[in-house]
């Protein structure tokens, strides 16, 4: 475990993010593009989130991560990723989301030959809007591609929902997805990459993190009770280990809006 705080993938250059277009909305939640500031390495924390990621003139597939991923990018180095909606991953990629657990993989290596056809139909040819470009290539996949699961994406969103009245998490889903233990732990690996209780710690973690962006003069255990967890020494023992750091050293670097007036 490190002393220093970690420098996060957006707070290391230009990051900002935007809906994608509209063609693409069902499949992926947000476009992000990250130009790399100074070299060094970066970590990005779990998130529950894959991407699709287009970078050095091909794509990648990122996450889902169980832990923090150090990574170093060269300066100057520009990424755009697509994320994901939740559970839309595996119709694109075909493997258990399980298999890619916290790695960073060419599509080629997923996709074998169509991967490479991908990449050469994806290249950038609009420098202004290179995202845009990228978008267009997508949707042109995504005509092909099946739609998440509605009722994996209803699980999601009673994790975003963040603290219950004190129900367990996994009676509470078998419960409303009408799924034996069994089932619903291997439908959450095959789709997000991990069963649900982790799935809801890192969804917990990150609206920690969310509200500690918005409020910056809040104490860090008014943060931690209004995100779920049942103490400050919670939130610290998570913080270990989703991010490597102490609540205190992690910097809560604002996410720009692509699409916000003036941006």
């Amino acid at each position: 475990m490190t002393d220093a705080a970690p420098m996060l993938a957006h707070g290391t250059g230009h990051y900002c993010e935007r809906l994608p277009s509209q063609p693409l909305r069902k499949h992926f939640s947000r476009v992000w593009i990250n130009r790399i500031g100074t070299e060094g390495p970066i970590l990005v924390v779990p998130d529950g989130a894959i991407d699709l990621q287009w970078m050095g003139g091909r794509w990648r597939v990122a996450g889902p991560d169980r832990s923090p991923q150090a990574e170093t990018l060269a300066a100057g180095m520009t990424v755009i990723g697509f994320r994901f909606q939740p559970g839309a991953a595996r119709g694109w990629l075909g493997p258990a989301m399980a298999d890619l657990c916290d790695q960073r993989v060419w599509l080629e290596d997923v996709w074998g030959p169509a991967g490479r056809r991908a990449d050469q139909a994806a290249p950038t040819r609009d420098p202004e809007n290179p995202a845009a470009h990228l978008e267009r290539a997508l949707a042109g996949l995504a005509a092909t591609m099946p739609l998440p699961r509605p009722e994996l994406q209803y699980a999601h969103r009673i994790l975003l929902q963040g603290p219950s009245s004190g129900q367990d998490i996994v009676p509470r889903l078998m419960a409303q997805l009408q799924m034996s233990e069994r089932t619903l732990r291997r439908q959450f690996e095959a789709s997000f990459g991990y069963g649900p209780k982790t799935l809801h710690r890192i969804l917990r973690f990150q609206r920690y993190l969310r509200l500690a962006r918005g409020n910056p003069a809040r104490t860090i255990g008014s943060l931690a009770a209004d995100a779920g967890y049942a103490d400050q020494s919670h939130l610290v023992r998570e913080c270990r280990r989703l991010a490597h750091c102490l609540p205190s050293q992690f910097p809560h670097v604002p996410v720009k809006d692509m699409s916000a007036p003036g941006k």
